[in-house]
């Protein structure tokens, strides 16, 4: 507040909080902990007192630890994924399949229980299920983050006859009933890469799921960066490269994909739990990852015939799914907002 004689009060100093906006922000460039920081560091101490997405940051540290470390909890553990336990000693399994213990044949040998029927570790078959997600949904990611990055900014930067190509096969693309594409697209990906009557080598379902869901997950960061470069370029930084008889790649490369970066990144980190999520449908649907390797789509499946007699088998996988879905859609959310802290207002 202002004195009569023009001097202003202890509690209304030029440029203190009271004089911002209701909804400024403690993160504000401006606060005396941010100056001098690069964008980088920026990003960095929001992120840091973003308690949400720290916490979401953990728990997907986790699951990527579990993931990289499964021969070696197994081998701590004492078992595997693919041993059938039950078939082995008939005194872990009824007459019809399911564990003689109870919670699933929960015990210190088996400490999340028995897969009813086959009688497999239900813990090293989530701890490899995790291995597989992660390696899919990471290529699929990296695959989806490449073509959308060179589609985009070529349809946003070239324009013309680029531009309309690229728009309209995103239009078209984008009209598909996905699920139904996926699923019907699945065989056809198989039967390329293996001719009929050779057996089915183990890498394949990996690459079959990761091409199918590459093929409709890079349209969303395309339009994006499209959108973007657009807009970059018609900036002056852009014409003045030009003056000086850059090429093309040159500005592509050293002017409009450095400014690229914060919606690549969180676009990134959103799409991975999408597709992770996808994945899992694709086996739940018999279509995905098949037999032997561990997979959580498959297990969700196979406990829904025993949902009845042995609910315990079908929570473990479900409650580790949407603990790292939700996780990771949080973290991603945490990203984005510590990119660009104005987003949410």
């Amino acid at each position: 507040m202002t004195t009569p004689t023009g001097a202003t009060t202890d509690g209304d100093t030029p440029g203190s909080t009271s004089d911002l906006p209701d909804n400024a922000s403690a993160d504000a460039p401006a606060d005396p902990g941010f100056r001098g920081l690069s964008p980088g560091k920026l990003m960095w101490r929001r992120f840091l007192r973003d308690r949400t997405g720290v916490v979401s940051a953990c728990v997907v540290l986790f699951f990527v630890l579990v993931a990289v470390l499964a021969p070696v909890i197994s081998m701590l553990y004492g078992n595997d994924a693919e041993t059938h336990y039950g078939q082995n000693d008939p005194t872990l399994l009824t007459d019809s399949g399911l564990p003689v213990a109870p919670n699933g044949g929960m015990s210190g040998d088996f400490w999340f229980g028995l897969e009813p029927g086959l009688g497999r570790d239900v813990m090293m078959q989530l701890v490899y299920g995790i291995r597989t997600s992660l390696i899919i949904a990471f290529a699929t990611s990296l695959l989806t983050t490449v073509i959308g990055v060179a589609l985009g900014i070529a349809a946003g930067y070239l324009g013309g006859k680029a531009d309309f190509f690229i728009g309209r096969v995103i239009d078209v693309l984008m009209s598909f009933p996905s699920q139904i594409f996926l699923i019907a697209t699945m065989p056809v990906v198989t039967s390329l890469l293996v001719p009929s009557g050779q057996k089915v080598p183990t890498w394949l379902p990996f690459v079959a799921v990761t091409i199918v869901l590459s093929l409709l997950g890079w349209m969303g960061l395309a339009r994006i960066l499209r959108g973007t470069a657009l807009a970059l370029r018609e900036r002056e930084f852009i014409e003045a490269a030009k003056v000086t008889g850059a090429s093309p790649m040159r500005i592509i490369f050293k002017e409009i994909l450095p400014n690229l970066w914060t919606p690549i990144l969180v676009q990134a980190t959103l799409a991975l739990p999408a597709f992770v999520t996808a994945e899992a449908g694709l086996s739940y649907l018999g279509v995905g990852v098949s037999e032997p390797v561990p997979d959580w789509g498959r297990m969700i499946a196979g406990a829904a015939d025993y949902l009845r007699t042995d609910v315990t088998y079908l929570l473990f996988p479900g409650i580790a799914m949407v603990i790292f879905v939700l996780a990771f859609n949080l973290l991603g959310d945490s990203v984005r907002d510590a990119f660009d802290p104005k987003a949410n207002r």
